[in-house]
């Protein structure tokens, strides 16, 4: 198969584009060829797509991964205006280009900042409702929405899939520090954060999820969630990324009202609530409909990343 991939420069394009490489013609698409590939890359820019013509007519799918990424703190004097240009915008533009030359498949590396920010009840499904609580999350439900709609009216077949937080090696941000900070085995005040549940998605099967989205028939014009389908406690997580890298790890029970004070004097409340908050998603869609479930555990992906890094 002839894949066209974006965003190959980052995190999670760049584990896209090794692993796909093995059994599929990859071209690459960004301002800079990513390191170490040698094969096919066109050179360009998402930001003002519109103006271009990108040939993508010997392409049986495109995997759209480049994003305008999250920040916790985003300083720009109009953020949405900026997540839109990229997240957006320029989506549904290549997404056009696609059909209109021909494309089988497009697969939508989402969010699932989509369905929201926490649960509480029941986990996040990926047919229920859109409840995105910033500007990051607006611009990737919009594309979604518009993506759909374009579906409607063409024979090229949309793919949508939502991650929740991805690890594996090369990731940055709050868990590669939460990942050093256990692999040191200093004591850490997370005892009792232990009610609270969170899904993560392991590099390895979300590729692997990636790769049957790609071929299967029934994911044509379809939203997914994925996961490792093993939903932990910051708690046990902390504990499973100690295991991983042979430590043991003394967990000093400090009360969870204490973090949200220290949250609200710091003003790094929203950190805080991301310990301590739920965020579940529901992947039995993947089951009944493409008789997928996760390959890999927490555990085995854990060590997987540890010997890669």
């Amino acid at each position: 198969m002839k894949v066209f991939l974006t965003g190959a420069s980052g995190f999670v394009g760049h584990h896209i584009l090794e692993a796909l490489s093995v059994n599929h013609e990859v071209t690459c698409f960004g301002r800079r060829r990513p390191k170490g590939w040698e094969g096919d890359f066109v050179k360009g820019q998402l930001e003002g797509i519109e103006a271009t013509s990108i040939n993508l007519r010997n392409f049986d799918s495109v995997i759209h991964s480049a994003a305008r990424a999250h920040i916790m703190q985003d300083n720009e004097h109009n953020p949405l205006d900026e997540y839109r240009k990229i997240n957006t915008v320029a989506t549904i533009e290549l997404a056009k280009q696609a059909a209109a030359q021909g494309v089988k498949r497009f697969v939508f590396i989402s969010s699932i900042k989509v369905s929201g920010e926490a649960t509480t009840l029941r986990a996040f499904t990926a047919d229920g409702a859109r409840d995105p609580q910033d500007d990051y999350g607006l611009s990737k439900s919009e594309a979604e929405m518009l993506l759909l709609q374009l579906a409607e009216k063409t024979e090229m077949e949309v793919v949508i899939i939502r991650p929740p937080l991805i690890y594996g090696p090369g990731v940055k941000a709050n868990f590669a520090s939460l990942y050093k900070l256990a692999g040191k085995g200093w004591p850490l005040p997370l005892g009792c954060i232990t009610d609270n549940r969170r899904s993560l998605v392991s590099v390895y099967n979300l590729l692997n999820f990636i790769e049957v989205c790609l071929v299967h028939p029934s994911a044509g014009n379809q939203v997914f969630h994925v996961s490792d389908g093993q939903d932990v406690s910051t708690r046990k997580l902390v504990e499973l990324l100690a295991s991983a890298q042979e430590q043991k790890i003394l967990m000093l029970p400090v009360p969870i009202v204490l973090f949200e004070l220290a949250g609200r004097l710091t003003g790094r409340l929203a950190v805080i609530e991301r310990l301590t908050s739920s965020l579940q998603v529901d992947i039995h869609k993947n089951e009944r409909m493409l008789n997928w479930t996760p390959p890999f555990t927490i555990e085995q992906s854990l060590t997987l990343m540890g010997k890669n890094l």
